[in-house]
């Protein structure tokens, strides 16, 4: 098992380990155990990410349309 200290969200390190809240990511050998400074931070942590994820697949396909655009592209 891997071990990180620093904080996914505000990139501290944390070093009380003994109170500090985790997560356990993965299993076996890669499993990943990750330390937060505080219950919020390891909340939003296990956030999904990007508006990819929340959006329909039409509406990420028209943003693409968009974004490939002549007229309008450039946005990527």
């Amino acid at each position: 098992m891997r071990i990180t200290t620093t904080d996914p969200m505000t990139l501290n390190d944390v070093t009380d380990l003994e109170t500090a809240p985790f997560v356990i990511d993965g299993s076996g050998s890669d499993a990943m155990e990750i330390y937060s400074e505080s219950g919020a931070s390891r909340m939003e942590s296990l956030e999904p990410m990007g508006q990819e994820e929340t959006l329909a697949p039409e509406l990420i396909d028209k943003y693409n349309a968009i974004a490939d655009d002549e007229i309008m592209g450039g946005i990527n």
